[in-house]
């Protein structure tokens, strides 16, 4: 028979591991995006996706005729209160506006209107707990704030304009099935210039009607890669029963051939406004990697990863700037825009 003061305590802590499992899957509130606080990049609202690195480029979005729609990754790494992010949270918010928006998002400034929603992003334990089924309903939840927030913007902003997606990490995870559900084979596929799908591994065959891109020029694909140092292969690879898509973004084809350095027309690093670093990495597709040396600058010799996924973008920011841009141009040069 078990003493009373042992139950007791079994009982007290059963009850506190009950609750705090409801608790941790307490959602925040969902965000009304009609409200412009629920949205990260707007292009009537001062932010930092307005932001570029140096004077010898500029924000064009108030001439542009294209919109970019925008999914930051994950900025909720911090203690996890709950397993989705909360929107009235200061602190991620403005992890999400200094990081992603300012070194990411504001790429694509140069080529279309950028909106960048605030979504209840998924914890980053979701991509590595073993409580998959929790992880599971932490990013269909943040997705479902995703797909909101994009059919919002059709309604509201879009007005017939054509659209770029581009995503990194966690908001890559989210623009697969958004690609589907609004893209793939579907009138809106006509309104696509590309999207850029980065720091997730994307199957070549992911969607039914969209293909990866093989030219700098094409348009109606997507472009995708994820950054390692040469030589090195992260866990879980496997290249023979993979298929997945890489471009690489110094010479935007899928091919292995070696595009060196002096093809990286800018890089930017930690502190933005120190504007370009150029020739900093080489890039090689190679089975479902996109391989580079190790960058070289000051500090760098404390960088002991050989995965670059932070890099993903910035290590290529002005050539996938200019190839957004470039894009954009061929599909209006190609199309009839209404305005």
């Amino acid at each position: 028979m078990i003493p009373k003061k042992i139950l007791f305590i079994y009982l007290i802590g059963a009850a506190f591991l009950w609750t705090s499992s409801d608790n941790a899957f307490e959602t925040p509130s969902a965000p009304d995006y009609a409200q412009s606080k629920f949205w990260a990049a707007l292009p009537d609202k001062k932010d930092k996706a307005d932001l570029v690195p140096e004077n010898s480029i500029k924000d064009r979005q108030k001439e542009a005729k294209a919109d970019v729609f925008f999914i930051h990754p994950t900025t909720y790494t911090k203690k996890r209160k709950l397993w989705n992010a909360d929107l009235e949270e200061i602190e991620i918010n403005e992890r999400t506006d200094f990081g992603t928006i300012r070194h990411q998002a504001s790429i694509f400034n140069g080529a279309g209107r950028v909106f960048a929603p605030r979504y209840r992003q998924a914890h980053i334990k979701a991509y590595y707990t073993k409580d998959k089924g929790s992880a599971k309903k932490a990013l269909d939840l943040a997705y479902q704030d995703v797909k909101a927030a994009f059919e919002y913007y059709l309604e509201h902003y879009n007005d017939g304009r054509p659209i770029i997606i581009a995503a990194h990490s966690q908001g890559t995870t989210h623009s697969g099935p958004l690609l589907k559900a609004f893209f793939d084979g579907k009138p809106l596929q006509k309104k696509l210039i590309a999207a850029y799908l980065v720091g997730m591994p994307v199957q070549a065959d992911q969607f039914e009607n969209i293909k990866a891109c093989e030219t700098p020029e094409e348009t109606g694909c997507f472009c995708t890669w994820r950054t390692y140092k040469k030589g090195y292969y992260p866990k879980r690879w496997y290249s023979k029963k993979n298929n997945i898509a890489v471009t690489n973004p110094l010479t935007w084809t899928t091919t292995e051939e070696f595009a060196p350095k002096t093809l990286n027309e800018g890089a930017v690093l930690a502190k933005f406004k120190e504007g370009f670093t150029k020739n900093l990495v080489s890039a090689k597709v190679h089975k479902g990697l996109l391989w580079v040396n190790k960058p070289k600058f000051k500090g760098s010799f404390l960088i002991m990863t050989k995965n670059y996924h932070i890099g993903d973008f910035n290590l290529f920011y002005l050539n996938v700037r200019k190839n957004a841009m470039l894009r954009t141009e061929k599909y209006l040069s190609k199309n009839e825009v209404v305005q």
